[in-house]
């Protein structure tokens, strides 16, 4: 699993920062031959009210759309950590509570795609699929040559 570092009742962060995707990896690879594993990007990010207070904030978990358009709309520029190679952003409610949201972007995207190159792995699964994100899809599409597979049944 690659994701979930930045989670409902845990601190503000990535949702799955590259360095711990790859430290995963690392270890994956020694235990399980690499052209079995398939690796999970998740579709979804999180917002947190600020001050993060352990065992009381809960985060509440949106999709990467609803991220660019809260950005947008708040007029706030989105930042990005290239430790975890993540996209994030303050903003503040109009109650006049800050918050801090960290979600996927193609930058993001792009990055958690590379390790299935450098690591040679089976492919790529999605976690959550509802959520649509047609950056991911576009990305995903320049960076492979995809094939639609007839479902026999």
């Amino acid at each position: 699993m690659t994701y979930e570092w930045g989670h409902t009742y845990g601190p503000p962060m990535a949702v799955s920062p590259i360095n711990k995707v790859k430290e995963v990896m690392d270890y994956a690879v020694t235990e399980i031959l690499s052209e079995k594993i398939l690796m999970y990007i998740p579709s979804y990010g999180y917002i947190w009210t600020l001050p993060y207070v352990l065992s009381t904030t809960k985060a509440t978990s949106i999709n990467n759309v609803t991220a660019l358009n809260i950005a947008a709309k708040q007029n706030v520029e989105i930042l990005y950590d290239s430790l975890s190679a993540s996209p994030y952003f303050y903003f503040t409610v109009s109650s006049g509570t800050p918050c801090v949201v960290w979600f996927e972007d193609a930058r993001s995207i792009e990055a958690k795609l590379k390790v299935i190159t450098k690591y040679n792995l089976l492919g790529v699964g999605y976690w959550n699929l509802d959520r649509p994100f047609l950056q991911n899809w576009t990305f995903l599409n320049a960076m492979y040559n995809i094939l639609q597979v007839p479902v026999v049944i």
